[in-house]
């Protein structure tokens, strides 16, 4: 399976018509947040594909045309905080937010995120009994604790991902919010089973689906509380 992740920063070649040679073939897209909402349904409308979210700390919101209110949502797109689907036999949760850092929305204390993190654990646990496994994909805006993050109230990572990883065992955790413009620094690093990537601009993932795994329900379902 080929996914396009994305956070952070907006790529002028995806929001273009070049998108089809960057990313054709694309079986679905996963936004870690802090990008526009206009791109992203671009991105969603050209390649036609599901595209599941979780927001950042920098979450824009502009005024929903059904309800004349204030929204953040992407149009078409599935927001997974707290939540998981199943694409395909493939097994995506996520996480929105940053560590707090000042008054907004999107920001938690570590305790905060210990809690979110644990329920979401929780809710997984059914899918090791079903599908021998817990989780395929986690989504998040911030990264870890230690990995990928910086000594800054900022852009310090989660240290309640840390025993999720552990306990959970995802094959990949793709997060974004620390901004990489040097060549030398990490985008991905191994952690136990658990091989986190910083996706700030996009990624191409191309993984092998796992064998012929019983669906609980079509990804077009929606997702899972």
């Amino acid at each position: 399976m080929k996914i396009l992740t994305l956070a952070d920063q907006e790529i002028d070649s995806l929001y273009s018509p070049a998108l089809q040679l960057y990313a054709g073939g694309v079986e679905c897209v996963l936004a870690c947040g802090d990008l526009p909402i206009d791109y992203l349904e671009y991105i969603l409308t050209v390649l036609g594909r599901p595209l599941y979210y979780v927001h950042g700390n920098h979450a824009q919101s502009r005024v929903d045309r059904a309800t004349g209110s204030l929204s953040e949502n992407i149009e078409g797109a599935v927001n997974i905080h707290g939540k998981y689907v199943n694409q395909r036999g493939l097994l995506i949760a996520g996480l929105e937010g940053c560590l707090r850092y000042r008054s907004g929305n999107h920001q938690y204390t570590d305790e905060e995120m210990s809690y979110k993190a644990t329920l979401l654990a929780v809710r997984l646990l059914r899918n090791r009994v079903r599908y021998g496994r817990a989780l395929d994909i986690l989504i998040t805006h911030a990264p870890p604790y230690g990995i990928h993050d910086q000594d800054t109230n900022t852009h310090r990572g989660f240290r309640a991902y840390l025993p999720f990883m552990r306990f959970v065992k995802p094959r990949y955790l793709v997060h974004g919010h620390t901004h990489i413009y040097r060549n030398d620094l990490p985008r991905r690093t191994m952690y136990h089973e658990t091989q986190v990537i910083n996706t700030y601009g996009y990624q191409i993932l191309e993984l092998e689906l796992p064998g012929e795994a019983k669906t609980e329900a079509d990804a077009s379902a929606g997702p899972r509380s």
